[in-house]
């Protein structure tokens, strides 16, 4: 939604959604390790950060992916229906790809749930 309604194109778009999923992600992995377990920023990052850097990794990849095949991502305004059916697609793209990332993560203790 900021690339699309600042006008960034499509390359500038991407990497500021990954950025920013990378940010929220961490951040709402960290601070409830922080809060759990009494560790400082540095520990709880490095609990968590292969596990969310693999799962956020396969989000991305499916959400920007799919919203880039819909076209969603290209439109000019976030008045266009086109905006929000790639949304309505990347969504769920992201999570579907995910999951299966996060089982895997979880069933071999490499990702543990907060």
């Amino acid at each position: 939604m900021i690339g699309v309604s600042l006008g960034l194109g499509v390359p500038y778009t991407i990497a500021l959604a990954v950025v920013l999923a990378y940010i929220c992600g961490f951040c709402l992995a960290v601070i409830p390790v922080m809060s759990r377990e009494s560790l400082s920023l540095l520990a709880s990052i490095k609990v968590v950060w292969l596990g969310e850097a693999i799962s956020i990794a396969a989000m991305e990849i499916a959400m920007n992916g799919i919203d880039l095949w819909i076209g969603g991502i290209q439109s000019d305004t976030l008045a266009a229906p086109i905006f929000w059916i790639g949304l309505a697609g990347a969504i769920p793209a992201g999570y579907f790809a995910a999951w299966p990332v996060n089982h895997f993560l979880l069933s071999r203790q490499l990702k543990a749930c907060h």
